[in-house]
């Protein structure tokens, strides 16, 4: 199992983020192109990383590593590494005492080998539904698993006036043959903060799994599965200051009780069961280092998951006040998709297009400026659909806790250059 119990925070110390000794810890942060600085907009698709990420990846593979079952100290290092792994995960995740903690290559391939074992028993008639919210890597692993097995899906839609999700048509797509409700916790492209927490007592009144999508969410806010009650909650260390390595918390009962697809010698019981192949342990010496990035921006001597909680408050604040300036100083020529009436209802990751320019070339205008954003769907096709954006997506612009307010003034100038020209 996963380490102890852990309290819920009472109380939150809200410090403001020194930005200027963050960017201080991220090599990246100093690249530059054609003599411009670069600005890292892009962190929706994946955050840079720190110094200690870096040197303890580093640190692993200088000082040697073996493949567990060893009875020699280099097998049992990478054993003692591939345990802290999984309790720092479980620290930054908020698990229950009874909860696994799995690594596998990203969150794709740990959902997609998830909703074949939850899959196993369905037949037609049998239910799951999805929402066109989420990132397709937790859509089409459900869309599959259901066409193999005869089932039906049931989409739930999110409002594209509010950009929030639907709740009450999800209570309505639930019922006595839903299997699995696959949701959420962010919308990778709109930034939508979804009520997951609601999401699961509504599937769980009809007796279904939830599965919640957290890759987005992490970087951003703190995550509490315990506190959600979902049964799986997955994540993507490359997101929040990590390297990349996917992460499922999961239901230790249901884990159990499942059949993974693995190899024979593979563990019987236990996250390892779930865990296919070598895993790459100086990847998760990494994982460490970047939960440790996250609490250590917190100025309490308190647990990790204490130390945490407090670093998020910060994080928040920090990404409100970037997100009003940001939404205060647009130009007219640009257009916002998502909500822009409470901030906090969202992560600072903002879908917009500018008239009189395509998606790509408003990216590659601002790439020639050293400005990096993506363009495009990002895997959220449902949302692009739903928004009538499928042919070239959106342009999507992203803050992370070491973004500056010179940074966004400096897009901001850049648009409305751009906006004029």
């Amino acid at each position: 199992m996963n380490g102890q119990v852990r309290e819920r925070p009472m109380l939150t110390t809200v410090t403001r983020l020194d930005t200027s000794a963050i960017r201080k810890q991220f090599p990246a942060l100093y690249r530059t192109e054609n003599g411009r600085p670069v600005t890292w907009f892009d962190g929706p698709g994946g955050s840079q990383v720190p110094h200690s990420v870096i040197e303890a990846i580093s640190g692993f593979l200088v000082r040697g590593g073996s493949n567990h079952g060893g009875v020699f100290t280099a097998s049992r290092d990478s054993e003692e590494v591939h345990e802290a792994a999984r309790t720092a995960v479980g620290d930054l995740l908020g698990v229950g005492p009874d909860d696994y903690v799995v690594f596998g290559m990203n969150m794709t391939s740990l959902n997609l080998a998830l909703s074949r074992a939850l899959s196993a028993d369905w037949g037609p008639g049998d239910e799951v539904v999805v929402t066109r919210l989420d990132h397709d890597a937790n859509i089409a692993p459900w869309l599959l698993a259901a066409t193999d097995r005869g089932a039906t899906v049931r989409w739930v839609p999110f409002d594209t006036t509010t950009y929030r999700l639907d709740l009450a048509s999800l209570e309505e797509a639930v019922g006595p043959r839903t299997k699995v409700v696959a949701v959420t916790h962010a919308s990778n492209a709109i930034g939508t903060i979804v009520d997951v927490k609601e999401a699961t007592r509504i599937a769980h009144e009809v007796g279904a799994v939830v599965v919640v999508d957290a890759v987005h969410f992490a970087p951003h806010g703190l995550i509490d599965m315990a506190g959600i009650g979902c049964d799986f909650l997955l994540a993507s260390a490359y997101k929040f200051f990590g390297p990349h390595l996917g992460a499922m918390a999961g239901s230790g009962q249901l884990l159990e009780k499942l059949d993974a697809y693995k190899v024979r010698p593979a563990p019987a019981t236990g996250p390892g069961k779930w865990e296919t192949g070598t895993q790459s342990f100086e990847a998760l010496a990494g994982v460490i280092a970047a939960v440790d990035h996250i609490a250590g921006l917190s100025p309490t001597s308190a647990d990790r998951r204490q130390q945490i909680s407090d670093a998020y408050a910060a994080i928040n604040k920090h990404a409100v006040g970037l997100g009003e300036r940001f939404l205060g100083g647009l130009p007219d020529a640009v257009t916002v998709f998502g909500i822009t009436d409470d901030i906090t209802a969202r992560t600072p990751t903002y879908a917009v297009e500018m008239e009189g320019y395509s998606t790509r070339r408003l990216a590659t205008e601002l790439a020639d400026r050293g400005i990096y954003v993506t363009d495009g769907d990002y895997y959220a096709m449902e949302v692009m659909r739903s928004l009538r954006r499928a042919d070239g997506g959106l342009v999507r612009i992203g803050f992370l806790h070491y973004t500056t307010e010179e940074e966004v003034d400096r897009l901001l100038a850049a648009l409305h250059d751009l906006a004029i020209n």
